[in-house]
């Protein structure tokens, strides 16, 4: 018996040695700052600034199908951006797709070197049906001094929607930040290039799809064609996904953290319709169809499919391991072992759940109209998010497992997408992304990630298989949650920076 134990001990302690031995010498990359340890200094240029307010003035929104667009404000923003930079226009060769999506190319020195290719996108979603008021707020001043102005505000807006308002250091409207921040900022840096007369070695194409918000099945898809169709192929695609999450932001890391999107979710949502028997609440079935839509309810969300840390995420946690927590780092150095817990832990937390799992969301439902009366029919909605390595056929196997026994149709509405593929990190096109974060934030930990909502970029994967999705804008919780919500900003330092940011990228792919 005393053997036995001594033997266990024994064991346990070579066990013991060997996790913090792989823990203390796992290969955690090492993130470096740029020797000044500084980046750039922020250069203010309010005539920027006042470009941008412009075109979030314009409510370019998309809603529902094509043939319900309000087009006039497309045309309105299309010759806005034709006023704003003269210089881009008059020195690209620029090019429309469905009218309304935009391309332009900034030609290069050396046509035999693939181009590179910015993207962003026109529309923005609706700001809410919150009601709306007449308030004073500050439409634009050089030194963010009051000047009063009255306009419509919506509720838990500070400033109106539309207005473009810069205050306090930022710039406020819907799109600020999702994204005609980064359009801006793309335009603003092919005109400092232009203004400078610094033409890269090759091409920069910009494509900006109007329908992205919407599915982008008229704009981006239809760009990408075209591309296609044109026999082009680019080194590197860019696109939103990614952003830079202000310390603090993620639990565990005592510094900012730049996530890049190289690869995204698929999408499925599926509606359910759960027939069973109707009639009066009085002399109610043992079981109505509303019981059993609760039940594969219950079942989808009770048995959802099984968590996998892919080799994307792998590659995630080993970047951030370094700037973890010890027991976090014993866990990433040792999922030879500790694989389950890691797991465990990460799909407690919907967050980090979001990473490791095709994630099961229940959203619409639908029975009687009547307090007393009983469906024949029920219907609900549950979308899924497709973890790359997981299919759509993966997610229909798992719903005709979750509504097995009982008499449903499913169908599939929205549109439904397979994951993308996964770009890889061992690129030119990625390691100048690394350089121009370091740029501007050089004590921000770097690394690849998944984007978990969809973008334009998976269109472009016809055209290269180095596509990356990043913005380079600093954000804590409160202003992530603005995107899509209300009182969305997006700061003077952060728009300085991301123009800084894209034109770094444009001067120094070849170098």
């Amino acid at each position: 018996m005393k053997k036995g134990l001594l033997t266990i001990l024994g064991i346990l302690i070579i066990l013991s040695a060997i996790l913090l031995i792989r823990t203390y010498t796992y290969p955690f990359p090492k993130q470096t700052p740029d020797e000044s340890g500084t980046g750039w200094k922020v250069i203010r240029n309010d005539s920027a600034v006042q470009r941008l307010s412009g075109g979030i003035k314009i409510a370019t929104v998309s809603t529902g199908s094509l043939g319900t667009f309000n087009y006039v404000p497309f045309d309105q923003f299309k010759e806005y951006l034709r006023k704003s930079y003269p210089l881009v226009y008059q020195n690209t060769e620029n090019s429309e797709v469905n009218k309304y999506g935009l391309i332009f190319r900034f030609k290069g020195t050396d046509p035999d070197l693939l181009p590179i290719l910015f993207l962003s996108h026109i529309d923005v979603v609706p700001p809410g049906d919150a009601d709306v008021k007449n308030k004073e707020e500050n439409v634009f001043h050089p030194d963010d001094k009051p000047l009063p102005a009255v306009s419509q505000v919506a509720d838990d807006w500070d400033y109106s929607p539309f207005s473009g308002a810069v205050a306090n250091g930022r710039i406020y409207g819907r799109g600020a930040i999702d994204m005609k921040g980064m359009l801006f900022s793309l335009m603003e840096a092919i005109n400092n290039l232009i203004k400078n007369q610094q033409i890269p070695r090759r091409d920069i194409y910009l494509a900006f799809g109007h329908d992205e918000e919407v599915g982008g099945q008229k704009g981006a898809l239809q760009i990408a064609e075209y591309f296609k169709k044109k026999g082009l192929s680019f080194d590197a695609v860019y696109d939103e996904g990614g952003l830079i999450m202000q310390k603090g932001s993620v639990a565990g890391i005592d510094s900012d953290v730049a996530v890049i999107g190289c690869a995204e979710k698929g999408f499925l949502s599926a509606r359910i319709k759960v027939k069973g028997l109707g009639g009066h609440s009085s002399m109610p079935p043992m079981e109505s169809a509303i019981g059993k839509a609760a039940i594969i309810m219950q079942r989808l969300e009770d048995h959802q499919m099984k968590p996998e840390i892919t080799p994307l995420i792998k590659n995630f946690f080993d970047n951030i391991g370094g700037a973890m927590p010890f027991t976090s780092r014993l866990a990433i150095a040792n999922q030879w072992l500790l694989k389950p817990l890691l797991l465990s832990q990460l799909t407690k937390n919907h967050t980090t759940n979001a990473l490791v799992r095709t994630t099961t969301a229940l959203t619409m439902m639908k029975g009687s109209d009547g307090t007393n009366v009983l469906a024949p029919e029920v219907e609900f909605v549950v979308n899924f998010r497709i973890l790359p390595g997981n299919t759509v056929k993966d997610v229909k196997n798992h719903i005709a497992k979750a509504t097995e026994g009982f008499d449903v149709e499913i169908e599939e509405i929205d549109n439904t997408r397979e994951a993308s593929a996964v770009s890889p990190t061992n690129t030119r096109s990625f390691r100048l992304i690394q350089a121009g974060v370091k740029e501007i934030y050089p004590e921000a930990v770097v690394t690849p990630y998944l984007t978990m909502a969809g973008t334009d970029a998976a269109k472009y994967e016809i055209v290269s298989k180095n596509v990356y999705r990043f913005m380079p804008v600093k954000i804590n919780n409160a202003e992530k949650q603005s995107i899509h919500s209300t009182n969305e900003y997006l700061s003077i330092e952060n728009y300085m920076k991301m123009i800084h940011y894209f034109e770094y990228l444009m001067k120094n792919y070849d170098r």
